[in-house]
């Protein structure tokens, strides 16, 4: 049974700290069957997955690059190099995204926290497999152009972010977190 100190020892990994093997196919679809156990205010099932993985992996990080350099013509060969070990150090990244669209019954803001939800349980399978993983979000995230035009996502669909899985190559450190009891106050009528 899942304890809490379970769940007090998730830590991102950060992609350049994951190398392969990352999870087969069946291991894959184990972790998705995890993250898709969300709270989903009726039932809208608002996101999707796309896996980017062995050739698409330079494949994608070559268009982002080619997109930072639209964007930002200064960005320079620092800004290139991270945004393309982004893709191509990882041996699978899984885009999450979200489905937005009309809906008389659930506001868009509560299908959006669906698909975060469906990030951090994804982190949560990965490392309780043994694999390391990362959530990245960043300008590529809202870039429509690349959003569309290089991922293919619908006018109405979002990026809840990429998230990086791959084996560990360094143990996480923790960082600092919140004091709860600071962040904890009593409602009174």
């Amino acid at each position: 049974m899942l304890s809490l100190a379970d769940l007090d020892t998730r830590r991102s990994v950060p992609t350049r700290q994951l190398a392969a093997p990352g999870p087969d196919d069946a291991q894959l679809l184990r972790l998705l069957r995890t993250a898709v156990r969300v709270p989903d205010h009726g039932k809208r099932v608002p996101f999707r997955f796309l896996r980017i993985a062995g050739d698409a992996r330079a494949a994608l990080a070559e268009a982002a690059v080619a997109r930072l350099r639209q964007r930002e013509p200064d960005a320079g060969a620092a800004a290139e190099d991270k945004l393309r070990t982004r893709f191509t150090l990882p041996p699978l990244t899984l885009a999450v995204v979200t489905r937005l669209g009309p809906d008389a019954k659930i506001p868009e803001v509560e299908r959006r926290a669906t698909a975060a939800c469906v990030c951090l349980l994804l982190l949560q399978a990965a490392q309780a497999e043994g694999f390391g993983a990362q959530w990245l979000t960043g300008w590529l995230a809202y870039d429509r152009p690349f959003l569309e035009g290089t991922l293919g996502l619908a006018a109405d669909e979002a990026l809840a972010g990429t998230i990086a899985i791959g084996t560990p190559q360094v143990a996480a450190p923790e960082r600092e977190r919140p004091d709860p009891a600071s962040l904890l106050a009593d409602w009174r009528a």
